[in-house]
């Protein structure tokens, strides 16, 4: 049978598929358009298959803050031209949408769904490699933070007022974590087996050093000491130097904002997401 340019033309700014495909499917379809759109979307989801082994290194953290919590969305794909494209931009959207609707905590079918329109179209592996829903219980203060580059954003939650002084602190220890990406919150969160072998690897410098070497025993140890403690306060968020006014750690900033704020203030959720990480 004949088939129209005008009838490809509709079909593919329905589907996205290119104009010979597009002919193909409606000469199979014998003419009928929605059957032939079914057959341009098996055969792309055949193909979206195919690629899902490709990797997923590129994408976009969505974020998301309501009164009483902030969502994540982790969505990848391919490539860095597809994590900027607006149809990439919207579906994160989308997602946060489908997210907040449905009260979802985690990733489910209903994400991965929302996905295959756009693969087809793209011609892109894509996945939604993480949902994070935060909790901002009455009477706390939290914010969130996405980075420019849209690959690392980040929460704080803070207990103990709600504050606009405290409100703006979380926020601001939401731009220290973006910036410097700390390993541990507090020094109670670090392995042993970290200390233990940062432990070696000076032991080993000092070995190797041989002023350093020479020096007695108490000695060394004292330096080692000094050492770990330089190490813990440089890899813990509480004991880094705050983002804002790098003359305090993070854990005197709390304390000055406590008492500014007339409360006891403490870190109920401190949260960093990396792209892929």
């Amino acid at each position: 049978m004949e088939i129209s340019a005008s009838d490809v033309k509709e079909l593919r700014e329905a589907t996205g598929a290119g104009l010979m495909e597009c002919k193909k499917a409606l000469i199979e379809a014998n003419g009928d358009k929605a059957e032939a759109a079914k057959i341009l979307k098996e055969k792309g989801l055949a193909a979206v298959e195919k690629r899902a082994e490709r990797a997923t290194s590129e994408g976009r953290i969505f974020v998301r803050k309501l009164d009483n919590k902030v969502v994540f969305v982790e969505l990848t794909c391919e490539t860095d031209f597809v994590a900027k494209n607006t149809d990439f931009i919207a579906l994160g959207e989308k997602l946060l949408d489908v997210t907040i609707e449905k009260g979802l905590t985690s990733v489910t079918e209903d994400h991965k769904k929302l996905l295959e329109d756009l693969q087809i179209k793209i011609r892109e592996n894509m996945s939604v490699r993480n949902v994070i829903v935060v909790d901002i219980p009455a009477g706390c203060a939290g914010a969130s933070y996405v980075h420019s580059d849209f690959k690392t954003a980040s929460c704080v939650v803070i207990k103990g007022s709600d504050a606009e002084v405290v409100k703006t602190f979380a926020y601001d220890c939401c731009l220290h974590l973006a910036a410097f990406t700390p390993a541990y919150i507090t020094k109670e969160d670090v392995p042993e087996s970290f200390i233990n072998e940062q432990k070696e690897i000076f032991k080993a410098q000092m070995d190797n050093d041989p002023k350093m070497a020479a020096k007695p025993d108490n000695v060394k140890e004292g330096i080692l000491a000094g050492k770990i403690k330089k190490l813990l306060a440089e890899s813990c968020f509480v004991d880094q130097m705050f983002v804002k006014d790098d003359k305090v750690s993070v854990a005197a900033k709390l304390a000055q904002v406590s008492k500014e704020a007339g409360a006891e203030l403490s870190f109920a959720t401190t949260k960093l997401i990396v792209l892929g990480k």
